[in-house]
């Protein structure tokens, strides 16, 4: 595709209303095994707002690999791997049981490289979710399209830091994975069909999600910070993690006052690291 008429889609944006309702945040709390009690009005936890503006593609928008169809909002690049990469978040609001939310997004850029691979396409997309209260959340989602690849190949292996403050397994197995799909409406087949996962996009095992991991990563340095409300968050996906991985969450404090927390695998590889920051 030019680079012309992938860049008429820059600038392209929606706008979407969802309900936050207590069945589906109760349903991944369990899945996490933390169950909660939810109330009218209740504060929810960061993050649980990627349970809303679920794409409802209707069956016959979906593609091979289970995502609907490019060419709606976001662009139709040919390259057939789709992941998330990456992202950041401010939080200037809480979000509450019974909110409506209204989200605003916009595609902001679109880039072409050459990687390792070949060729490489990025999608940075901004989000704003207000309710009748104002802004509560602003977040950048960086996606990245690829070619599918004649066989796995991972990136250099990246070394958990030694001198972590805390390290607890966080267990990912098929049924963990499937209940965070469906919860996420997220038919992409990697992350629930072995023999599509293996057999056509040549992962050695089913992928853990990387909102999932994202949802860990902050959960685990809320519990390690008792009290503290995350202002900021951003995270970068550095490596696969599949289901046979004995997953670890570990963190530890940085000088300036945030908080830096790791997903890895059984060999003490990173597969995503994040920064929280904290307000007050």
């Amino acid at each position: 595709m030019a680079q012309t008429s992938l860049q008429d889609w820059v600038g392209r944006s929606e706008r979407l209303t969802d309900d936050v309702v207590a069945t589906p945040l109760a349903a991944l709390a369990a899945t996490l095994g933390r169950p909660v009690a939810l109330e009218p009005g209740g504060t929810i936890p960061e993050l649980r707002h990627w349970l809303n503006f679920l794409p409802l593609a209707p069956a016959d928008a979906i593609g091979s690999d289970g995502h609907p169809r490019r060419g709606g909002f976001l662009p139709p690049i040919p390259l057939e791997r789709r992941m998330w990469a990456g992202g950041r978040l401010t939080f200037h609001d809480a979000l509450r049981v019974g909110d409506v939310m209204t989200r605003d997004s916009t595609i902001t850029s679109i880039k072409e490289k050459a990687g390792r691979a070949g060729p490489m396409v990025f999608v940075t997309v901004h989000h704003s979710v207000a309710t009748e209260r104002g802004l509560a959340v602003e977040e950048e989602q960086d996606l990245v399209f690829v070619a599918m690849p004649d066989a796995y190949a991972p990136p250099p292996p990246e070394p958990v830091p030694n001198d972590l403050a805390w390290s607890d397994p966080a267990p990912v197995d098929e049924v963990v994975l499937f209940r965070f799909s469906a919860l996420t409406f997220n038919a992409h087949r990697i992350h629930y069909d072995l023999p599509y996962a293996k057999g056509v996009e040549r992962y050695p095992g089913l992928v853990v999600h990387g909102p999932l991991q994202a949802v860990l990563l902050l959960d685990s340095a809320r519990r390690h910070a008792p009290g503290r409300r995350p202002a900021g968050f951003s995270f970068r996906a550095v490596r696969p993690l599949f289901h046979f991985d004995a997953v670890q969450v570990s963190g530890r404090p940085e000088a300036d006052g945030a908080t830096e927390v790791f997903t890895s695998n059984r060999d003490g590889h990173v597969g995503m690291r994040a920064t929280v920051e904290w307000s007050g």
